[in-house]
């Protein structure tokens, strides 16, 4: 099996295992469940509030599910070019988050809004990672 192929399956399972969470636990602080924000459970004592966060949670894991499809589809249908653009399109899109979502969760991990402390940090060094496996595989893909 073509190896980004294998390193997009892995990618899908997190990204599956995630939307599963954020459906129907998404207090949970597993699996980038919303639980390790302090202010999951704050929202809670405003219905409204909570109601909108519930509403934005459900809208993220809408969107990484058209997300999962879609690749889903690629994975059956591209050749090795296609494959390597997808490649190249998971890695900038999986970049994204150092743009505004790292900043944000590392000043709320510094405020202590977030448990357990340092999971920016964690979550950083995750995504990092993945970015990280998605070039060596496009890498191994164009060598090979």
């Amino acid at each position: 099996m073509h190896i980004l192929k294998v390193v997009t399956i892995g990618f899908l399972i997190l990204e599956i295992s995630n939307v599963i969470v954020l459906y129907f636990f998404p207090g949970s602080k597993n699996a980038n469940g919303v639980g390790v924000f302090k202010a999951w459970e704050k929202s809670k004592l405003d219905t409204e509030i909570h109601h909108f966060v519930r509403y934005l949670v459900n809208w993220v894991a809408g969107a990484k599910l058209i997300f999962i499809l879609l690749l889903l589809v690629l994975l059956t249908t591209a050749d090795e070019p296609q494959l390597i653009w997808m490649g190249v399109a998971l890695m900038v899109s999986i970049a994204s988050f150092f743009w505004r979502l790292f900043p944000l969760i590392r000043q709320m991990d510094r405020a202590n809004e977030i448990e357990p402390a340092n999971y920016s940090l964690i979550l950083g060094w995750m995504i990092f990672a993945f970015i990280f496996v998605f070039l060596s595989a496009i890498i191994v893909t164009v060598i090979i």
